[in-house]
């Protein structure tokens, strides 16, 4: 690590931060008595930003720069969580705004993460070190479901503490890249504009893929939203514990992260992306069974075949059509705005049937991308999709 690259990884750390929302539902619920659909509204307005900022803030960066595109999305999460250290935890509509701001932040940092670390990066250690920052990043996310439950047990705090922890984390590495000097490297071609991101909708391979990744983030936030409440509902957790739950499940996703980079040296991302699918289907159909011990091993299970699904995704939509990469790249950003749409379904579905009925959305969602992975593993992807 170079001493350039060191605030682009607190900056992923801080990216990680975002993924809070997934906890906060099970929190807010309960502190400011809420319904499950109700409560889903926190990831839909953070996750909503992705499907709205993801390509303008991408033709900002262009304008404005890197740097200064990262700096932005640093300010906004940390006014976003310095709002309730100020004013509090009393209403709902604000610590929605708070989630919104969180929400702004976290996009504009995924759009100015990766590309800044290539510029910061030593000759042949830009792949490395982009691995090592979507780790670092799961450090992030993992805080969220660990830190309040060593605030409980060290000091008899609660939830309310990320936000003071985050805010400082945030100022810090804004202090760091607010120093950096970094020589942005300029695109040779042209950057991806609205008219050719929808443009490519038009192919169903493509299309197939986004929705994969839309559905795939829908069903990540249901199990980091809906673990401590499963868990309450079945069992009778609290929730101070039951969170425990959604940290077994980012621990596992930091594992299967690490440890997908080594996988993927022998096994061809299509059949690891029907392999892990198959083990993300089995593992949420093994929370219907009911048995605490094998609901605990099933989100571990869980966030293990999650973990690479994402990239893999992603990947091989690219390898298919790497000429339109821009473009495809817009798409998938914009596309993790199913965190917003597909959670507060679950929590509609929960309301009126139980919150273990509820994980039958997460379930449908893997089960679509259980059938993409086979479509693609059966079809020569690049041949049908090359132009």
């Amino acid at each position: 690590m170079n001493k350039k690259t060191f605030p682009i990884f607190l900056a992923f750390l801080c990216m990680g931060f975002g993924d809070a929302v997934g906890p906060f539902v099970s929190f807010a619920k309960e502190q400011f008595q809420l319904s499950n659909f109700v409560a889903t509204l926190i990831p839909f307005v953070g996750f909503l930003m992705f499907g709205l900022l993801s390509v303008p803030m991408g033709i900002f960066q262009d304008k404005k720069g890197k740097k200064f595109t990262l700096m932005l999305g640093l300010i906004i999460a940390l006014v976003g969580l310095a709002m309730p250290v100020f004013i509090g935890f009393n209403s709902y509509p604000a610590f929605l705004v708070t989630i919104l701001l969180l929400g702004v932040g976290a996009t504009t940092l995924q759009v100015a993460g990766n590309p800044i670390m290539r510029d910061v990066s030593l000759e042949g250690k830009f792949s490395r070190n982009l691995s090592l920052a979507q780790f670092v990043k799961a450090i992030g996310s993992f805080s969220a479901a660990a830190l309040p439950f060593i605030a409980v047990k060290l000091w008899g705090g609660d939830w309310k503490h990320l936000f003071p922890i985050y805010s400082v984390a945030i100022l810090i590495t804004a202090i760091f890249v607010g120093t950096l000097k970094v020589e942005e490297k300029k695109a040779d071609n042209h950057p991806a504009s609205f008219a050719s991101c929808l443009g490519l909708l038009s192919n169903p391979f493509v299309l197939m893929m986004v929705m994969g990744i839309f559905l795939y983030v829908g069903a990540e936030v249901c199990l980091s939203s809906g673990v401590p409440l499963y868990l309450k509902s079945q069992f009778n957790i609290e929730t101070n514990v039951g969170v425990l739950g959604t940290g077994l499940f980012f621990l596992a996703l930091t594992i299967g992260r690490f440890s997908g980079g080594m996988i993927l040296n022998w096994m061809k991302p299509k059949v690891f992306l029907v392999l892990t699918s198959i083990i993300s289907v089995a593992a949420i159909a093994g929370l219907f069974l009911g048995i605490k011990m094998v609901s605990v091993v099933c989100f571990f299970a869980i966030g293990l075949g999650f973990a690479n699904i994402f990239p893999l995704i992603f990947s091989i939509a690219v390898d298919a059509i790497p000429q339109r990469s821009n473009e495809l790249s817009g798409l998938m950003i914009t596309a993790i705005a199913g965190g917003a749409i597909i959670p507060p379904i679950m929590g509609l579905v929960a309301d009126h049937t139980s919150n273990l009925i509820g994980f039958i959305i997460p379930l449908a969602a893997i089960v679509y991308i259980l059938w993409v992975s086979f479509v693609i593993l059966k079809q020569p992807v690049a041949a049908k999709t090359g132009q």
